[in-house]
């Protein structure tokens, strides 16, 4: 599949397992990061429309989504599905919430790269669809294990990149109303 601009109209913003237990156990720093670039990815997403899909690893277990996240999402029109497949994908109600959201690209976000994330994308790709994985908004509880999984991600076919590539490819332009209400968090 060819690099494309995203277009929000025809992008998805899908959150992999940012939950409870699960947060905790990334090293602080990149998790730190993570959490960060994922609430400018929901702002732009509520500014400009994309839809957002949630997914919970085996909440029972793990939790719900982590607390900061989950605040976020408070503001976001989104769906949330519980999971007990690595692979989203093989979640009927996952499979649906990607249909009717009638998009070509999905940008993935989360935990853990090398396992949900990677897992999810891979599948997304033989599905057709645009997978973007973004660097600095997925997280595994070791380093090498996340490079070893964004590795992975590309060999599958999907694209790695980074929160500010993708909110700036769905701007497209400056000047926009879009663009004045998300330039102070891309400072």
């Amino acid at each position: 599949m060819p690099f494309e601009r995203l277009v929000p109209q025809k992008t998805a913003l899908l959150v992999i397992d940012l939950q409870e237990k699960l947060v905790p156990a990334m090293p602080t720093a990149r998790i730190d990061g993570v959490i960060r670039s994922t609430k400018l990815l929901l702002e732009a997403a509520v500014t400009l429309g994309v839809p957002v899909i949630v997914t919970e690893q085996y909440p029972r277990g793990l939790g719900s989504t982590c607390a900061v996240i989950d605040e976020t999402l408070q503001h976001v029109r989104h769906t949330r599905i519980s999971k007990i497949a690595f692979d989203a994908c093989a979640e009927p109600t996952f499979a649906d919430a990607l249909m009717a959201a009638e998009v070509d690209s999905v940008v993935v976000v989360g935990v853990e790269t090398h396992i949900c994330v990677l897992q999810t994308t891979r599948s997304l790709a033989e599905r057709g669809y645009a997978a973007h994985v973004v660097a600095d908004a997925v997280a595994s509880r070791r380093e090498e294990h996340r490079t070893i999984g964004l590795d992975l991600v590309r060999s599958a076919g999907g694209f790695v990149t980074t929160a500010e590539t993708v909110v700036f490819d769905w701007l497209g332009r400056a000047g926009t109303e879009a663009f004045k209400a998300l330039a102070p968090l891309l400072r």
